[in-house]
């Protein structure tokens, strides 16, 4: 008797997971994802002025075509995000950044509904709406370098819940930092340099 019970089970595991992966196999080479996305910055500076941005979660919107089962393109995609900058824990100003960014990526297959996958890529941040407090400018007339070109490195997974529809953990760590000025002399190097930690859910077809 428990032998019978044992292939029921085996058999209604297979009668679920096989249309998953018979999904998986047929699926379309687009995936979108929306993501709620934790921005954590290294904040490392060498000009002397212990310089940082805020952490902060927000959205994005990723866009994924697959070559093949197993290799991918993936754009990340966001609006520009405005963060406080601070000296020693003073704020001295505030700017946004938008971090385009693009990566390849490899996912392994095999492991039914689940896809672990990893990736790397180039980020590309945009500096703007950059503003100093009153006294700051009077003091130092600061400005910092506007693009960032930098690595992204990434890994994650994908579980497929059928229909087209999944759930995404995702980390990426990206290299970004920017030249500060004063009175158009550089001062030191501005390193953020974010780790980003985002959970979200997909639609691939």
């Amino acid at each position: 008797m428990n032998k019978v019970f044992a292939l029921a089970a085996l058999a209604a595991a297979a009668a679920t997971v096989a249309p998953i992966a018979a999904q998986a196999a047929d699926a379309g080479p687009w995936l979108v994802r929306a993501r709620a996305l934790h921005l954590d910055s290294a904040n490392k500076d060498t000009t002397g002025l212990n310089l940082s941005v805020n952490n902060k979660t927000f959205l994005e919107v990723d866009i994924s075509y697959f070559f093949s089962p197993s290799w991918a393109a993936e754009l990340v995609l966001t609006v520009p995000q405005k963060h406080t900058l601070k000296s020693n824990g003073a704020q001295i100003g505030t700017l946004k950044h938008l971090p385009p960014t693009l990566l390849g990526q490899y996912h392994l297959s095999g492991l039914g509904a689940l896809r672990p996958y990893v990736g790397a890529g180039i980020n590309f941040t945009n500096f703007s709406d950059v503003k100093f407090e009153p006294a700051v400018v009077t003091a130092l007339r600061p400005n910092i370098k506007r693009t960032s070109v930098g690595l992204a490195l990434q890994a994650g997974f994908d579980y497929e819940l059928g229909g087209g529809w999944l759930v995404n953990v995702d980390v990426k760590k990206v290299k970004l930092d920017t030249d500060v000025t004063s009175g158009g002399t550089k001062v030191g190097t501005f390193t953020l340099d974010p780790v980003l930690f985002s959970v979200g859910v997909g639609y691939r077809f």
